[in-house]
């Protein structure tokens, strides 16, 4: 079978560091998928304004992973990079065809447009400019399992910490990135295995660079600056 893209999503991420790890975690993140130009057509969308919610099926375009050789235990980032679980019991971007799997709300389907249909939507965890293999709607009663078992997850779910920024970065940012950035700081962006008390970290949001420091358990915002042709990243 050979499959290739539909479409390509824009985020607020141009980097991998900050991504939520799972979608819905930040509701104000949002996404705007654009069609292939073999796919752009308004028809093939047509009932999905009866929806509320897409399952979108993409790539790990930017993960390292050596399709010839296959990895069965992976370290999720969550569980403090010491446990190993099988790369089928997890969402790690290192398994054999990279493909990740998100559900988001729509927002709004634009009919109307150059590029149309164009389908924004919101709680996006995926990198900008990421492939977009498949959309199909989100089915309520086929696709939510209220005694669905959590598993390991159920002791790293609600890890957020509280966030404060040093400063007045208003004439940086508007109210709404910075409420936006909040919330996509409460949820701790660093690795469990990389937590260092004074480092500073660096997170490419927008068209700005975050930098933070986490002490206490508190996240604290020391600078934010755009990004330029002089911008050096954090590795």
């Amino acid at each position: 079978m050979n499959i290739e893209p539909i479409a390509v999503i824009y985020t607020d991420f141009s980097e991998k560091f900050g991504i939520p790890r799972q979608s819905g975690l930040v509701k104000q993140l949002t996404g705007k998928i654009v069609f292939e130009k073999k796919y752009r057509d308004v028809l093939a969308i047509q009932g999905l304004e009866e929806f509320s919610h897409v399952w979108l099926i993409w790539e790990f375009s930017k993960s390292n992973v050596n399709p010839e050789k296959f990895v069965p235990m992976v370290h999720p980032p969550k569980l403090g990079g010491t446990t190993k679980k099988g790369v089928f019991a997890t969402r790690s971007p290192f398994r054999p065809n990279r493909l990740g799997l998100s559900s988001v709300e729509i927002l709004q389907i634009d009919t109307t447009s150059d590029q149309a249909p164009v389908i924004y939507v919101s709680g996006i965890d995926i990198l900008n400019g990421t492939p977009i293999y498949d959309i199909k709607p989100y089915i309520p009663y086929a696709d939510a399992h209220v005694d669905a078992k959590e598993g390991y997850t159920v002791s790293t779910k609600d890890t957020r910490i509280d966030v404060v920024f040093e400063k007045d970065f208003s004439d940086i940012i508007s109210e709404e990135t910075k409420q936006t950035l909040t919330e996509v700081l409460r949820q701790d962006p660093r690795a469990a295995y990389n937590k260092k008390e004074d480092y500073i970290y660096g997170m490419a949001f927008r068209e700005c660079d975050v930098r933070f420091k986490v002490e206490d358990n508190i996240l604290k915002v020391v600078d934010i600056c755009y990004r330029d042709d002089n911008f050096k990243e954090i590795k």
